[in-house]
C-alpha cells in the first residue's frame, strides 16, 4: 500500500505522548513523503527489510517499517528473513543480534551511535571475571547486551521470557545481568513461586526505567479511577508490585488489545502509548512521556543514506569466534522459550 501524507498524517494524529516531538499534522506528514519513497525504492533494488523497535520515532513506525516490535519478536524476524540486507531500526546491541542470527545477509545500522546504559554497564571482560568468581552457575543475559557479553553467556532472556526461561534452566545457581532490578523481580517471582535457586546478579540498570517510582502509580490511582497499571520488568520492585500487569512491550500491546478496561497508564518507553493510542484511539492512556534518546535518535533521512551508500560504521561485523559463541547463546533462548 502507497504511503501518502493524508494516510501517514491518519495514523499519527492520535500521537499525544505529551512530547512536541510527536505531535504530527499533514504539513510535516507531506515532508516526509520524499524520504519514505526513497526508502520505498531502495528496499526493492536492494531486497532489504526493514525492522523497526516499538521504541522508535513513530513516523519511520508508519511509514516505511516492515516488521515492528519488542527485541524477541523482532530477533525472531531477524532468523526467518528471507531478505538479502537487513536494515535494524533500534539500538546497537539489537542491530547486532540480527547479525548474530544472519551471518550471510548484510545488516546495517543507520545510527550507530545508538547506545544503551544497561548495554554499556558490562563488557566481555567483566563478565569473564564474574565467571571466575561464579564457577557453577549459569550466565543468563538480559538481551540488552553486546554481541561480545552474549559471546560470554549460557543463555540469552527478553522482557516476554526471562521468568520461563529461568525456571526452566535445569542449574539452581543462575548470575543473571547485567540488569539488577530485572534480576531483583525474577528473585521475587521464584519466592513466590516456591522456587529453590540462587540468583546473583550485576548492578546494571536502564536509566528510563529506574526512574519510575512507587509514588507515580499511587498518585496515577488518585487521580484516575479503575486506570489499568502496566509495567515493564525493568522496573523496580516495588513499582512492579503495585501493578496489574507486568510484561514486555509485545505483552502490554495485546493486553490492551482484549482488556474491557478502557484507562491505562504505561511504565515504559513512551513509543509504546503512542502505538497504543494510534491503534486504540477510543481508549484513555494517562501518565507523562519518559522518552528514550537513543531510540528516538533514528531518523528516515539516516535510513535512507545508510540505504544509499552505508558509511563502516553503519554496516554490522561481528568475528567469527564472538558471533559463534553468541549464536549458542540466543539459540538456547529460542530452545527455552518455544519448548
Amino acid at each position: 500500500m502507497t504511503v501518502t501524507a493524508e494516510s501517514l498524517y491518519e495514523k499519527l494524529r492520535h500521537y499525544k505522548v505529551g512530547s512536541p516531538l510527536c505531535e504530527f499534522n499533514r504539513e510535516y506528514c507531506e515532508r516526509l513523503l520524499p524520504y519514505v519513497r526513497r526508502i520505498e525504492e531502495l528496499k526493492r533494488e536492494k531486497n532489504a527489510i526493514v525492522l523497526a523497535h516499538n521504541y522508535i520515532a513513530p513516523e519511520i513506525l508508519y511509514s516505511v517499517a516492515d516488521v515492528t516490535g519488542d527485541s524477541y519478536g523482532l530477533s525472531k524476524k531477524a532468523r526467518e528473513s528471507s531478505a538479502d540486507v537487513i536494515v535494524f531500526i533500534a539500538v546497537r546491541f539489537m542491530v547486532e543480534t540480527a547479525k548474530i542470527l544472519n551471518p550471510g545477509k548484510t545488516v546495517l545500522d543507520p545510527n550507530p551511535d545508538g547506545g544503551c546504559t544497561l548495554a554499556d554497564s558490562i563488557n566481555a571482560g567483566i563478565v569473564r571475571n564474574l565467571r571466575k568468581e561464579y564457577p557453577d552457575h549459569t550466565f543468563v543475559c538480559y538481551i540488552n547486551t553486546t554481541a561480545e557479553v552474549k559471546a560470554e553467556c549460557d543463555v540469552c532472556v527478553t522482557s516476554s521470557n526471562v521468568y520461563k526461561i529461568v525456571e526452566s534452566i535445569e542449574n539452581d545457581k543462575i548470575y543473571f545481568l547485567p540488569d539488577k532490578l530485572m534480576a531483583q523481580n525474577v528473585l521475587a517471582y521464584l519466592k513466590e513461586k516456591n522456587i529453590d535457586k540462587t540468583l546473583d546478579y550485576y548492578d546494571g540498570t536502564c536509566y528510563v526505567h529506574e526512574e519510575y517510582e512507587p509514588e507515580s502509580i499511587d498518585f496515577i490511582r488518585q487521580n484516575n479511577e479503575g486506570v489499568e497499571i502496566l509495567v515493564h520488568p525493568e522496573c523496580t520492585p516495588p513499582v512492579v508490585g503495585k501493578a496489574d500487569y507486568v510484561g514486555s512491550t509485545t505483552g502490554m500491546l495485546e493486553h490492551v488489545r482484549h482488556s474491557q478496561n478502557n484507562s491505562f497508564f504505561l511504565l515504559t518507553e513512551c513509543g509504546l502509548t503512542g502505538i497504543l493510542q494510534t491503534e486504540f484511539p477510543d481508549k484513555k492512556f494517562v501518565g507523562t512521556c519518559t522518552m528514550c534518546r537513543y531510540m528516538k535518535s533514528n531518523s528516515l533521512p539516516e535510513i535512507v543514506s545508510t540505504l544509499e551508500n552505508p558509511r563502516p560504521e553503519n554496516i554490522i561485523e561481528i568475528a567469527p569466534d564472538v558471533r559463534e559463541r553468541a549464536l549458542a547463546c540466543v539459540e538456547r533462548m529460542f530452545h527455552y522459550a518455544e519448548k
